[in-house]
């Protein structure tokens, strides 16, 4: 089954059987809120020269992006944390399909501001094979233009439905990342960008296999 009808399977049953219609309402406000702010719009796109970082994983190792696209291309995603069930989903989509990012010679890293018990303990959940490296505050995310505050009316309802954020992510900024995803070239320049201010949509992993493929026509060109 697609990713996205996965996705939409379980957005219709929260939003009909597990949350009630105020807390429904101020999360589609919320997100169209994000959505006419034109954030995403503004953010890092294809084109763009993707910020350099060195994040430790879950254990403490360090991964750099700069060693990563010594090897290859480098397929990053934005997650929001382990207390998403569609986050959730959309990591255990893109382990399936990482034997074919890595056969066309690209890695795959996931990027949260969660802490690393919170890392590891998604990627034991999901099954994961790629690390989940810890961006504390959100850092990395605003250098690519996709961290955004949670308004106070969300952060209630995170805390009634057991996401507090302050809890997950040990600190108290309140912010998040918009759901992102990026190929970026052995070169630091993004080929492909899709970044969801709406967390309920996501990108194929497939999306990311053509653009995988380009680059390394090029290289060998």
């Amino acid at each position: 089954m697609p990713l996205q009808d996965k996705l939409d399977a379980l957005k219709t049953k929260f939003e009909t059987q597990m949350a009630p219609p105020e807390v429904v309402a101020v999360m589609h406000r919320v997100t169209d809120d994000l959505i006419a702010s034109g954030q995403a719009a503004r953010a890092l796109k294809a084109g763009d020269r993707a910020p350099a970082f060195t994040l430790p994983d879950p254990e403490g190792k360090l991964v750099s992006s700069q060693d990563l696209l010594a090897k290859g291309p480098l397929v990053l995603t934005f997650y929001r944390g382990v207390w998403c069930p569609f986050c959730n989903l959309d990591l255990q989509a893109l382990e399936e399909a990482r034997s074919e990012i890595e056969a066309r010679g690209a890695s795959l890293v996931a990027v949260s501001q969660q802490t690393a018990a919170n890392s590891r303990k998604a990627q034991g959940s999901n099954k994961l094979g790629f690390p989940i490296v810890g961006d504390k505050g959100g850092e990395l995310a605003a250098k690519f233009g996709i961290r955004w505050r949670l308004p106070e009316d969300l952060q209630a309802i995170h805390k009634k439905l057991g996401a507090d954020l302050v809890a997950f992510n040990g600190e108290d900024s309140w912010t998040l990342p918009m759901p992102a995803r990026y190929v970026i070239g052995q070169d630091g320049v993004i080929a492909y960008a899709e970044i969801n201010p709406d967390y309920t949509r996501r990108p194929e992993p497939s999306d990311a296999f053509p653009i995988l493929d380009q680059l390394q026509r090029s290289k060998v060109a």
